[in-house]
């Protein structure tokens, strides 16, 4: 019985790219399966083996050229165990699922057996209040992580992977090249050594499936914007047995409508009244343990810096705690009633007439720009 052109089977045009044969197959080889297809499973099967077979020689650049050159005949001494081995079993559907994870997640297919699985990220806001006292926070993350079904083997329950019948479990091949021999990773199973005969119906042969794990994360006190914190064995499942990846907490801490954060030291800014800047007097300033009372000296200038020792950040990797950092903003008064603008005028007229400066930053800056201009026009 003649066979069908690989390209028809695939439904592609002889001109088609290699990404488009890929993605071609893919598509078939999922609707053919015969996991996929209980009322005919065999027939899904034989149409199964025709598609791999039509993938195996037009995604390999040499055999494609045989089929294109020869046809059939180009390319018939290397199927079923030949120069290129392999076979078409049921049991390569597991390959669409590897390649579709390799393009997905990096990193594709295990090269040699055994893989760590890929770390991930996850990132964690919190408040200004709990970084710099430490928490505990529930995490909900998306990862891949091994197959309950199968535990992990890819292999239907009650069965194992076989030692691949190609390379007998080396995962490599050697194939002589006129005068000489040449070693490569066994295309049929990729270097791992073994084959699944039977592929897991819940993984399809992967190993692994897409699962949500909540976790609680431990947050230390005084961690700060770009801190990460390592859940060691957290992340992806690795393949073929290999250990998991690590899941690593990326920190963001919020805006604070208080304080700012610089390293161990907060900042805050604290409005005072123009009487309380003239005549001193006593504040309540927040802090993070609580309120304290700030004494403010009489003549107190916009912009002055008051530190309030041991009032900010533990740092995270050990040393002093740092400090809470008031800078005072003098309030203009508003909405003054007349008696209130009469009042301050005749303060004003006193300040004025009393032949002392009672604004020495203004008496610098004007003296400033007088010697400016004298420097101008002399």
């Amino acid at each position: 019985m003649a066979k069908e052109d690989y390209y028809k089977l695939l439904g592609v045009d002889r001109n088609a790219s290699d990404e488009e044969i890929k993605k071609s197959y893919r598509k078939l080889a999922m609707k053919y399966h015969p996991d996929r297809n209980k009322d005919d499973p065999q027939k899904a099967e034989a149409k199964f083996k025709q598609i791999k077979e039509a993938y195996e020689v037009l995604s390999d650049a040499k055999k494609r050229a045989a089929y294109d050159q020869f046809g059939h005949a180009g390319v018939e001494s290397g199927m079923g165990g030949g120069r290129y081995g392999g076979g078409f079993g049921a049991e390569s559907f597991s390959d669409v699922f590897g390649d579709m994870f390799g393009d997905i997640f990096g990193g594709g297919r295990s090269r040699g057996g055994a893989q760590r699985g890929a770390d991930l990220r996850y990132n964690l806001e919190l408040t200004l209040e709990e970084a710099v006292a430490g928490t505990e926070a529930k995490i909900r993350v998306q990862v891949l992580v091994a197959c309950s079904e199968c535990s992990g083997t890819g292999a239907r329950k009650g069965t194992s992977p076989v030692i691949c019948s190609t390379c007998h479990g080396h995962g490599q091949v050697r194939m002589q090249q006129g005068f000489f021999a040449v070693q490569q990773t066994c295309p049929t199973c990729r270097g791992t050594g073994k084959q699944i005969k039977d592929p897991c119906g819940k993984c399809y042969g992967q190993g692994r499936v897409q699962d949500t794990k909540t976790l609680s994360a431990k947050i230390p006190a005084g961690v700060d914007t770009g801190d990460r914190i390592r859940l060691s064995g957290e992340g992806e499942a690795g393949e073929h047995g290999g250990p998991p990846g690590d899941l690593y907490v990326q920190i963001q801490v919020k805006d604070h409508p208080i304080f700012t954060r610089d390293g161990a030291n907060l900042y805050c800014e604290v409005p005072i009244s123009f009487p309380t800047a003239c005549l001193g007097g006593e504040l309540e300033v927040p802090t993070l343990d609580g309120k304290v009372n700030l004494k403010i000296p009489p003549e107190t200038q916009t912009g002055k810096m008051f530190r309030l020792r041991g009032k900010g950040v533990k740092p995270v990797r050990g040393g002093p705690v740092g400090d809470l950092l008031c800078r005072v903003q003098v309030e203009t008064p508003v909405h003054l009633t007349k008696e209130q603008k009469e009042l301050i005028a005749k303060l004003n007229e006193s300040l004025m007439g009393g032949g002392k400066h009672h604004s020495p930053q203004e008496h610098s800056f004007m003296d400033g720009v007088k010697n400016f201009f004298d420097k101008l026009t002399g």
